[in-house]
């Protein structure tokens, strides 16, 4: 389960709570076409402490679905009406098709597909969902009846994994999913190829798995984290050798995730043979936010994907400022500012691109996020809170940029000692900080009162390595002391940093209305 908290406003959602408990409850119904008496009292017992978690969170609405097990299941209703005649919780049972639309939505909530072909992969315990998608509507769902747990009951007895059983197990995943990948490839066009993306807990597994062994220790995030087919088979080769003992031994591995892991594996390897593609990453979000965000639709909280979709990252940082109760009109006045400095100094200062752009204006933004605990060190309390955030659209490695980037938005300069500082990955990204952090100082000086003192700017570099700096007041009259001031306190950093001198000239002419911020 997962408890949000829906900001219409902007529209998007905050994660505030989540409960996972590991079901399987579709185990043992291969025989019987039936849900197992066991299996059924689990999932009552998970789901009541869902609801104990969701009345402690004071929510106002549970929607509440079941997928494959359920649909399936020949008692699969009687279920249904004992849990919401136990519970009083209603389960609205959802088909293949649906459910991948939903992990569509869910993925969409995450992630920016720029209108770029993406395969999506989830695979569940009784079936793997197949979604192309380019941000807009989906050209192509499909569910599938091979999951880790079913292919596991009715294909895997020895242990570890016989030859013969885990040729018949492949054979037959490969014979599955050979219609609906062919299907899928259909709605792409000539050339297009697409950037997969696997969601939910077999595949979090897997390449938990993987980053667990090339690093030497596991991550506490997968972001960003790319396995490639190469390293996959390899995986699956050691999977089969090992018995389910050693399988529990492997770091980041689960004893239940033990029991279906090498399952779950071949349905991966199969789909990527089947699309030749080479590498998959993960996003942490699928089903469960596509619920939400399908709810939000049907509540005219959102009019439609596209808008939804639109910049998964801007959105998402302006949700994290709402939620620190951060200025907006504020923090967007100096995010124009570095940007507009950004811009006008690229090439002639800086090398840095339109993705560093977009970097420096998410630090810009959140920036003053950390007054949410004390303005004392509150760039210091800034870098925690973007770090740990939540920040989605983003790799791991970004983040850490723009935390720093905010870090170091007053104050002195970055140090080599600065434990924030170390975790900056190479000299590339710390030179990124040193340089975006030194403009986003003279962003801040620009707007010291905070009332919009300064209308406009315009950054004019001569022969000598000064830098002059020519502002433009929003009032006739308004000498902007206390702004430049600032600057002539903050500019050591920037001087510093690229090697110029710098001078700040208020225009003396009336200002105009119409002159505004590139």
């Amino acid at each position: 389960m997962v408890v949000v908290k829906v900001n219409p406003e902007i529209p998007a959602f905050n994660i505030i709570d989540t409960e996972k408990s590991t079901v399987r409850l579709g185990e043992g119904s291969k025989d019987t076409g039936q849900l197992h008496a066991d299996a059924i009292a689990r999932a009552i017992a998970a789901l009541r402490r869902c609801q104990e978690v969701a009345k402690a969170c004071k929510v106002e609405k549970i929607q509440a679905v079941a997928t494959s097990a359920v649909r399936e299941a020949l008692n699969g209703r009687s279920f249904i009406r004992a849990v919401e005649a136990e519970l009083g919780l209603k389960i609205n049972v959802i088909s293949g098709p649906e459910e991948a639309r939903r992990i569509y939505l869910g993925v969409l909530s995450g992630i920016e597909l720029n209108n770029n072909p993406h395969v999506i992969v989830d695979i569940g315990g009784g079936s793997t969902e197949l979604i192309l998608g380019d941000g807009q509507d989906p050209r192509s769902l499909s569910s599938t009846k091979v999951g880790a747990v079913r292919l596991t009951e009715e294909f895997i007895t020895t242990d570890p994994v016989s030859t013969r059983e885990f040729e018949k197990l492949r054979a037959y995943v490969k014979g599955m999913l050979e219609w609906p990948v062919e299907e899928l490839r259909s709605h792409l066009s000539p050339g297009e190829v697409p950037t997969l993306i696997g969601t939910s807990g077999t595949i979090e597994s897997i390449l938990k798995l993987h980053a667990c062994e090339v690093m030497g220790a596991c991550p506490t995030s997968l972001r960003g984290h790319v396995l490639t087919l190469g390293d996959l088979k390899d995986l699956i080769h050691k999977l089969r050798k090992f018995t389910y003992e050693e399988r529990c031994k492997m770091p980041g591995m689960t004893e239940r995730r033990a029991e279906i892991i090498l399952a779950g594996a071949v349905v991966l390897a199969e789909v990527m043979s089947l699309l030749a593609l080479d590498s998959i990453t993960t996003c942490e979000r699928a089903l469960r936010e596509g619920i939400v965000v399908d709810w939000m639709m049907k509540q005219g909280l959102i009019e439609d994907r596209l808008r939804y979709q639109g910049s998964v990252r801007e959105r998402s940082v302006i949700n994290l400022a709402h939620q620190y109760h951060v200025d907006l009109s504020t923090a967007e006045r100096i995010a124009k500012f570095a940007v507009t400095l950004f811009d006008q100094t690229q090439g002639s200062l800086h090398p840095w691109d339109a993705e560093e752009r977009q970097l420096l204006w998410a630090a810009a933004i959140l920036h003053n996020c950390g007054h949410y605990i004390s303005h004392s060190a509150h760039h210091k309390h800034s870098y925690y809170l973007i770090r740990h955030g939540g920040l989605l659209g983003y790799t791991d490695a970004e983040v850490e940029i723009i935390a720093n980037l905010a870090r170091y938005h007053r104050k002195g300069p970055p140090k080599k000692k600065h434990e924030n500082y170390q975790n900056l990955v190479n000299k590339t990204q710390r030179q990124m900080v040193d340089q975006l952090s030194a403009i986003l100082k003279l962003a801040v000086a620009l707007d010291r009162r905070q009332i919009g003192a300064i209308q406009s700017l315009y950054c004019d570099i001569d022969p000598a390595n000064t830098v002059i700096l020519h502002l433009q007041a929003s009032q006739a009259g308004d000498d902007c002391a206390l702004e430049l001031w600032s600057l002539e306190m903050k500019k050591a950093c920037f001087e510093a940093e690229f090697g110029v001198h710098l001078v700040a000239q208020l225009a003396d002419q009336t200002p105009n209305p119409d002159l505004q911020l590139v």
